[in-house]
């Protein structure tokens, strides 16, 4: 059985698929600002307030690595985002000259209240589709998944860049 090479890139696929994707990104953040009462946190605070959410007592270097981001990045991020009382720090017992990282309860409400929020309006656009355009969202979601894969094994590679810490977005 002989291994089949992958078909060539479809450049007007991928940049079609990546204006989509930017496209929609920008067009929930706008919709979710409306309304917004607390100042917009900038994407890469999310992005971090989501990770130590999800992984409390993170380590600052490695929410670095798994944002592939730089530590001096992230530590100016803990530092904005413990000012606005969003996340704490504690020194880690087992290395004093390292910091565990926690979201606070503020954090934790308006991280709920964003995902609501976008899984209300993202829903009730989707529900608004047509059956066989959900079919096709729902067929599709392996291949995003696989997209993203991808894109996460890349960082670091020759040619390709770390995100950049950038956009407002979320919360």
């Amino acid at each position: 059985m002989s291994a089949t090479a992958p078909d060539p890139p479809d450049p007007a696929l991928g940049e079609e698929f990546s204006t989509l994707l930017v496209g929609i990104q920008r067009l929930v953040r706008r919709r979710l600002r409306e309304g917004l009462t607390e100042p917009r946190l900038r994407g890469a605070q999310v992005e971090l307030l989501r990770l130590v959410t999800d992984f409390p007592g993170l380590r600052v270097s490695d929410a670095a690595a798994e944002l592939s981001l730089a530590a001096n990045s992230v530590s100016t991020l803990v530092n904005q985002l413990v000012a606005l009382g969003l996340l704490r720090r504690e020194v880690d017992p087992a290395d004093r000259r390292a910091a565990l990282l926690y979201a606070t309860g503020e954090a934790a409400e308006r991280l709920a209240a964003w995902r609501a929020r976008r899984d209300a309006l993202v829903g009730e656009v989707v529900a608004g589709l047509p059956a066989h355009d959900r079919a096709a969202l729902a067929a599709a979601l392996p291949a995003l998944r696989g997209v993203a894969t991808g894109l996460r094994e890349r960082v670091g590679e020759p040619g390709t860049a770390a995100p950049a810490a950038g956009g407002r977005t979320g919360p």
